[in-house]
Formats: C-alpha cells, structure tokens, sequence
C-alpha cells in the first residue's frame, strides 16, 4: 500500500522559508515522476513544482527562482523548498507521485503573512 506523508507547513511572514517534506512508503520512489500541487481557497488545484523519473524538473513562473523540487532516494522523500514566500503562496499544498491519477499526500497549510 502507497503512503505519502507530508510535514513541513506552518505560518510564515513574508520573505520567510520553509521547506515541505513527502515521506513515501510502499513504492519504489526512483522510478516514478513526482510533483507538488498547491490549492488555495475557492482556487483550482495547480501544479507548482515537477521531477520526471529521469530528473527533469518544472515549475509554474510564479516559483520560477523562489522554489527548489528535490529527492532524496535514500530517504524516500521528496521536498520542497520555498524562499522568498509571498502571501499569494498561501494554500494547502500536496504532494503526488505517478500524476494526476496517482497517489497523493494528505495536505499541509503554508500561510504566509504580510
């Protein structure tokens, strides 16, 4: 059974960093592509960040320079790193492994004030 669990959210001034990490069990985590989604209230779902299995990476041009993707296969996580957050990066934010139509984390809240 897969298992993705996040840690890391919390509330942030802005300028402020946090970084989010998405521990995986019960798959092989090198072979899969990886991503985080973020949500913010009455938004759709949108993918931030990106890293195929052969370690192509892609972000939204909202994070292009702020945000860092990253996994450590040792660890079978994967992270985010966030600098430089705005209060328009406020949401919850979910990490996913396989696409749209795999497995997903349960969510963390990153609020970032002003």
């Amino acid at each position: 059974q897969v298992r993705l669990v996040e840690s890391g959210g919390g509330l942030v001034q802005a300028g402020g960093s946090l970084r989010l990490a998405c521990a995986a069990s019960g798959i092989i985590f090198r072979l899969v592509p990886m991503g985080w989604y973020r949500q913010a209230p009455g938004e759709q779902r949108e993918l931030v960040a990106s890293i195929t299995s052969v370690g192509s990476i892609n972000y939204v041009d909202s994070v292009k320079g702020r945000f860092t993707i990253s996994r450590d296969f040792a660890k079978n996580t994967e992270y985010l790193q966030m600098n430089s957050l705005k209060p328009e990066d406020t949401a919850v934010y979910y990490c996913n492994i396989g696409g749209v139509s795999g497995f997903w984390g349960q969510g963390t809240q990153v609020t970032v004030s002003s």
